[in-house]
């Protein structure tokens, strides 16, 4: 039986109608940005599989790494215990993190890095006395699939079934170009209530809303609105961390740091899985007190496992050198050539672009996950030998910083070709 069958007899796949979808391509080695199936096929994983993958498959210097630390230690309660690597990583996220952060606090995935800093910052006014219970939040935004992310993520189908579990949330428009002045205006009406505990994006690009941009001198704008009526501020950068925007942090590119920071994804690069939520020292402060009901009760079996640290020590190394700096910079380079190219050819609705992430928004009658395109994209994807997961009609390239420029230059000949797919579907 072949490895896909097995699968299919006993794995219940993420965000997959396991009733209609094909069955899955069976992976069995990866090297650089290419993954292999068990037949030999190679792909050009062009989404550096769900956006973690920093430096390319099996990278030996992350492997070494991992392979020293699990000869060392596996694992240890991180309740009243520590380890070396949990330390270090600590200390050098630290030291690249936007200013203000002083203490790292660690869970599993960006999901808990996320209701990590959604508690900490009600807790952090229920601490205070002060009755700040209400979240902030972009409208379409996306923070995670537990009930608190979900909370403060846009509403749609994906959250329909949970809708009377969620907490309520006061939502602003996402402040694309040309719309700063009314998010602005929304954020200064809601500040006017005194019951804002914090207010949470991602900074600079949306990911699953479509890969929306939007300016840092708007956000730097609402972040120190939020700052002058005293609401905390969390900058989510599970997606937009370790360089993606074309600086370590998305953060970097305002004057206006936040309280708060939620990384993962790249984070270990897209070795294991590992959460981190840093934040200000006025707020860990707020929980440092005789009284133990003040202490923030939270905590995973696997926080700080000393091996997902140990990856996330060796990505890092890799991250800072002048040589994957400069891969960056190539990326975003050819993302803007290619842009320029293809932005006011038919069929192309916009074309957006941010370091080294690149978006192609389709014409179609509506932009929705659902759309009919996705499919169609999606497969004729597959056929030019590359991993593209549109968003409906929104197809996005955020590669590992390996990538060739003859890779690149075969994402972008298939997003081409995708255009003229989009055409022909929109014909027929």
């Amino acid at each position: 039986m072949s490895l896909s069958a097995r699968d299919q007899e006993v794995i219940w796949h993420p965000y997959t109608q396991m009733k209609t979808a094909a069955p899955p391509i069976p992976i069995v080695r990866g090297e650089g940005a290419l993954l292999f199936t068990e037949t030999g096929e190679a792909y050009i994983d062009a989404v550096s599989s769900w956006w973690v993958n920093l430096h390319g498959h099996a990278h030996p210097y992350i492997a070494q790494k991992v392979a020293e630390q699990l000869r060392t230690l596996e694992h240890v309660i991180f309740a009243g215990f520590t380890h070396p690597a949990a330390v270090e990583l600590a200390e050098r996220l630290l030291q690249v993190l936007p200013k203000g952060q002083t203490k790292i606090f660690y869970s599993d995935n960006g999901s808990t890095a996320v209701e990590v800093a959604l508690k900490m910052a009600i807790q952090f006014w229920h601490n205070h006395g002060i009755p700040k219970t209400r979240i902030i939040a972009f409208r379409n935004s996306y923070h995670g699939d537990t009930f608190g992310a979900m909370s403060i993520s846009g509403r749609s189908t994906f959250t329909a079934p949970f809708q009377a579990y969620l907490f309520e949330v006061d939502f602003i428009d996402v402040p694309v170009p040309g719309h700063e002045q009314e998010t602005l205006a929304q954020l200064e009406a809601l500040l006017q209530q005194n019951d804002k505990a914090a207010f949470i994006y991602e900074p600079l690009v949306l990911g699953t809303a479509g890969m929306v941009m939007y300016s840092p001198e708007i956000l730097d704008k609402l972040v120190a609105l939020c700052r002058q009526h005293q609401v905390l501020t969390i900058a989510d950068e599970v997606m937009t961390g370790f360089g993606r925007t074309g600086k370590i942090f998305a953060s970097h590119y305002l004057s206006h740091t936040p309280d708060m920071v939620c990384l993962s994804k790249g984070l270990t690069g897209g070795t294991m899985a590992l959460g981190v939520t840093s934040c200000s020292d006025q707020l860990y402060k707020a929980f440092l007190h005789d009284d133990k009901s003040k202490t923030f009760f939270h905590g995973h079996s696997y926080t700080a496992n000393p091996v997902a640290c140990a990856a996330g020590l060796a990505s890092l190394d890799l991250l800072l050198q002048e040589q994957t700096q400069q891969r960056m910079a190539r990326i975003g380079d050819m993302h803007r050539l290619f842009a320029k190219q293809i932005q006011n050819l038919p069929h192309v609705k916009e074309v957006r672009q941010q370091g080294t992430i690149l978006a192609l928004e389709f014409e179609a009658e509506t932009t929705s996950y659902f759309n009919n395109l996705r499919d169609l994209l999606y497969n004729y994807a597959l056929r030019q030998g590359l991993i593209l997961r549109p968003l409906g009609n929104i197809i996005y390239c955020i590669p590992p910083y390996c990538i060739t420029d003859e890779q690149l230059e075969q994402v972008y000949k298939t997003m081409e070709g995708m255009r003229l797919l989009v055409g022909s579907s929109q014909r027929g």
